[in-house]
């Protein structure tokens, strides 16, 4: 099949609805991944635009599968998969006052105990936030909605001093701890 029949083949499956998406999607994602030579890299932008459309509408098992047939190429990946942040949960749980332990437990692969005793610490929220990723803005955000340091000043400037592989250490830490505490006997 020559590249534009190929497109418009994608084409033709884009406009079948939601039903065909994963099917679809994958086949972007193999097309993105094995691009033939007569293909113009002109038209790239365009199909991973189209795989970009595809992915929102589809369940993350078949997100997963894309991810891993990209995997290749991180940046693709990236562009056309990105995660959902970490970031929107914690911050959506403190401001409709929900379960942030839960959440933050959740982003962290923690146990409730310990989420709960980073959110009673400012400094320690700070450094798991940096280690999950969780930029400047959402750490600000969380901090003033459920964190201990809502009242007081420098959280900011406490996240922006923390170095982001000691920070991924203390939650290492954190987790390994955790996992001693809950195999030790009663």
């Amino acid at each position: 099949m020559s590249a534009s029949d190929r497109l418009s083949h994608l084409l033709e499956l884009a406009n079948q609805g939601p039903a065909l998406r994963a099917a679809l999607a994958e086949e972007v994602a193999e097309l993105l991944t094995h691009w033939p030579d007569d293909c113009p890299e002109s038209m790239r932008p365009v199909v991973e635009t189209l795989l970009a459309k595809c992915a929102r509408d589809v369940d993350p098992a078949v997100r997963a599968r894309l991810r891993v047939q990209l995997y290749a190429d991180p940046g693709l990946s990236a562009r056309v998969l990105p995660r959902e942040p970490a970031a929107r949960a914690l911050v959506e749980a403190a401001r409709a006052g929900g379960d942030i332990d839960a959440a933050l437990a959740d982003a962290l692969g923690l146990d409730q105990q310990t989420a709960r005793d980073i959110l009673g610490d400012g400094e320690m929220l700070a450094v798991a936030c940096k280690a999950a990723g969780i930029d400047r803005a959402a750490f600000s955000a969380l901090a003033l909605t459920a964190g201990p340091i809502r009242k007081t000043g420098g959280a900011l400037d406490r996240w922006s001093a923390i170095d982001v592989p000691d920070a991924r250490e203390s939650l290492n830490q954190w987790r390994a701890s955790a996992r001693r505490m809950t195999c030790e006997p009663a």
